[in-house]
């Protein structure tokens, strides 16, 4: 596929803004367009997609979808628009919602509680959950690269309540093993109230103790997604 500056088209960002973007450098090789490579394989399944141009995609755009009805490639030459932009007079919407909710106030939907796919029991009497830290991102790749930041915050750590960790015989700053049904690793212990008993957190920005080698893949069975938030473990002394 074609990267950014080797295709026509256009960019949609987060705040709605349609944006116009051109060719710098061809492409290399066999590499395509978006359009292209999707206009083939729909070719290939059955369905002919005979398109010219990306703009020629856009103006079949502004046809069936009324909030691009108004966001043309002339008017987008210069600057982008935000949808909705209903037709060509309209100067689109900068901010989406301002005097009501497009549907009201929200909308609620009751669910019944399920428990998740892994609970402690005596072999693995704590929940593991997993999230960021204020001074990383992600695996680490881009963050832990920044001397600041790396000082800031070093390596792994994985939070415990004072009463669990009297318990355990863990003191501040010691190392432990946690373990899961899917595998084990190494990290140092921070004892503190800001977990509840019975629960650890573990950060995942970093390589050298990957959380989700912990945790549980068991999927959502309406959004599909894995349950990394929550599952079993065990905590030892090392």
């Amino acid at each position: 596929a074609a990267a950014f500056a080797e295709k026509d088209g256009t960019f949609t960002n987060t705040e709605r803004r349609v944006q116009r973007i051109r060719k710098a450098v061809p492409a290399p090789g066999r590499a395509k367009a978006d359009w292209e490579i999707l206009s083939e394989l729909a070719a290939k399944m059955g369905y002919p997609m005979r398109y010219g141009s990306a703009e020629e995609i856009m103006r079949e755009i502004n046809v069936l979808t009324p909030s691009y009805g108004g966001i043309t490639y002339e008017r987008i030459e210069q600057a982008g628009i935000q949808w909705p932009c209903p037709n060509a007079s309209h100067p689109g919407t900068r901010i989406l919602h301002v005097d009501r909710f497009s549907r009201g106030l929200g909308l609620f939907s009751a669910i019944e509680y399920q428990a998740p796919a892994e609970v402690p029991d005596a072999e693995y009497p704590f929940v593991l959950t997993t999230g960021r830290v204020l001074y990383q991102y992600h695996t680490g790749t881009m963050s832990r690269l920044s001397p600041g930041i790396t000082e800031r915050c070093p390596e792994s750590l994985a939070e415990i309540h004072p009463a669990d960790a009297k318990t355990l015989g863990l003191a501040d700053g010691q190392l432990v093993k946690i373990s899961s049904r899917r595998g084990s690793l190494q990290v140092k212990a921070v004892v503190t109230e800001r977990v509840p008993a019975g629960t650890l957190f573990m950060n995942f920005h970093f390589r050298e103790a990957p959380a989700n080698r912990l945790t549980n893949p068991a999927l959502d069975p309406i959004a599909k997604i894995p349950e990394f938030k929550v599952c079993a473990v065990r905590v030892d002394a090392v």
